[in-house]
């Protein structure tokens, strides 16, 4: 499964989700959600030809190990997942989940530690935060061969244009004016 570049729809809040299902992006992202609102709003999202990728560690009441990975994928079906933890990415990609690791980069520490568990458990995508930082998404983009996602404290047309240009293969932001922009 291959993500378009550009932006991708990141759904904070349930009043965005219709907005981001009018877009015209092939993915959306969950970003938060109880579980159970999740699978009516990814059956929602199928209905309106939009694959859903959910943030697995913002929804409550479903927990981070393998089991939980299982219940996902059986029963709410999502296309993907986007996670902070090594071991969920291993059981999303064991049941065909596309798996997409969240760094956040804080320091140089930071960084070179993100690298590491990149290499280790080879997510799909990894998506850098905050994803303001050029300079950075292009180290990443660089140093690795997983393709490479920009997210967090992206607001404005300018920010999307530099993180791809850095290398980013596509940019998760929440700013509903950015997901009908090109």
């Amino acid at each position: 499964m291959q993500l378009s570049a550009g932006v991708l729809p990141a759904v904070r809040r349930m009043k965005d989700f219709e907005k981001a299902l009018a877009s015209h992006h092939e993915y959306i992202i969950i970003l938060e959600s109880r579980l159970v609102q999740l699978k009516s709003m990814i059956d929602y999202s199928h209905r309106a030809n939009k694959k859903v990728l959910v943030h697995f560690d913002l929804i409550q009441g479903l927990k981070a190990d393998e089991y939980g990975i299982e219940f996902l994928y059986r029963e709410m079906k999502p296309d993907g997942i986007l996670t902070t933890r090594g071991n969920v990415i291993a059981a999303a990609k064991k049941h065909h989940l596309l798996a997409i690791q969240r760094v956040f980069v804080l320091d140089s520490a930071a960084l070179e530690q993100s690298v590491k568990l990149i290499q280790r458990f080879e997510p799909d995508y990894v998506e850098i935060l905050p994803g303001l930082l050029p300079e950075v998404v292009k180290e990443i983009a660089d140093e690795i061969e997983v393709p490479v996602i920009a997210g967090g404290l992206i607001k404005e047309e300018e920010d999307v244009a530099s993180a791809l240009d850095a290398g980013a293969v596509a940019v998760s932001t929440s700013s509903r004016k950015l997901w009908n922009k090109e």
